[in-house]
């Protein structure tokens, strides 16, 4: 496994990073198998595990903390907090109140004195950035975390947020987890570049396209809407939907192309995340051994520039196929009464 420095700040990072989204009541609700898909990434040379406080309520955190029993020191342990972790106001967001709280029950799930990088799960407008970046800096003078980085921000954000923590003396975030594969390339005009430029690591997450390169969905075969993540949002997964259908063309000469290469579809789909000089480390989040073994057998395989620019010609550069789960979008595209005046102030006279 090769390593990475994670943002500037001088940590060393496996190329693959652990995801746990899946373990606990949300994927795996077995423990101990949990804890040996964790054990067994870690003897593979994946040092590297990211988790969250929402996963499964905070049941993957608490997984993640019996496994690392004994071998804390050799993990760059990263979480996240934002999203709401309970009924009624001020439990969740981006407020010094509720970071305050929520990192110290992290630390209580996680078994741990310190967390290595605590990231900002997604953008808050309600919370004023220095009052985010206040509370995280002063966790790290405190030693309760060492780094902290965003998670699905927009580069705007990111770039208004390193100007602030500049005229305020604050500390700076230094990683960006953004949603990256070959059907959801968006970021590659705006935040992996901006990331680039303000020496920020970047944490990739959903290389697998939300499962359609895997190779489990292919054209003319029928999808089984009754189950799993089709059942939860038929709208990414119904061959009838135009989108859904072009994904699925894709895939198809995704497949030729990885069996010209003898490799397998999800090896391949790594492995070009992996070859963007933004990205510091790629995210797999496996819900069984048998998934995580299968990734693991893709780790040392290079894409030439022949078969990128191949890939290049199925999904230009730049470009969503989809809209990736997590990532951003603009206010007023949701909201109209961000986008249109009131009603007596619109006409010109």
């Amino acid at each position: 496994m090769r390593y990475r420095i994670l943002g500037g700040t001088g940590i060393e990072v496996s190329t693959h990073c652990l995801g746990t989204m899946m373990f606990g009541s949300a994927g795996n609700p077995d423990h101990d198998d949990s804890i040996r898909i964790i054990h067994t990434a870690l003897d593979h040379g994946i040092n590297f595990v990211d988790s969250a406080d929402m996963y499964s309520a905070g049941e993957s955190e608490e997984i993640v903390g019996k496994a690392l029993q004994g071998r804390r020191d050799e993990v760059v342990l990263a979480t996240k907090v934002h999203f709401p972790m309970g009924e009624g106001p001020n439990r969740g967001g981006n407020s010094r109140r509720w970071i305050t709280h929520a990192v110290e029950a992290s630390l209580k799930r996680l078994r741990t004195d310190w967390i290595d990088l605590y990231q900002i799960h997604r953008p808050d407008s309600r919370t004023d950035i220095e009052e985010t970046l206040s509370a995280l800096t002063d966790l790290v003078r405190q030693g309760k975390i060492r780094a902290f980085g965003t998670s699905a921000f927009p580069a705007h954000e990111t770039v208004e947020a390193y100007h602030v923590a500049r005229q305020r003396g604050l500390y700076r975030f230094r990683t960006e987890q953004p949603p990256y594969n070959i059907l959801a390339r968006g970021i590659e005009g705006d935040v992996l570049p901006t990331a680039q430029r303000l020496g920020m690591g970047v944490l990739t997450y959903s290389p697998l396209g939300w499962g359609f390169l895997t190779g489990r969905y292919r054209k003319g075969q029928q999808v089984d809407m009754s189950r799993g993540r089709a059942a939860r949002a038929p709208e990414r997964f119904d061959p009838s939907i135009p989108v859904n259908a072009t994904k699925l063309e894709i895939v198809e000469e995704l497949v030729k192309l990885a069996d010209e290469l003898g490799c397998t579809l999800p090896a391949l789909a790594v492995a070009f995340a992996a070859s963007h000089p933004a990205v510091t480390s790629v995210i797999l989040g496996p819900r069984t051994m048998e998934q995580l073994e299968g990734l693991l057998k893709g780790t040392s395989l290079v894409l030439d520039d022949t078969v990128l620019d191949r890939i290049d010609e199925l999904v230009p550069p730049g470009t969503n196929v989809y809209h990736p789960v997590g990532l951003w979008s603009p206010a007023p595209l949701s909201n109209p009464a961000l986008r249109r005046r009131p009603l007596g102030d619109r006409a010109a006279s």
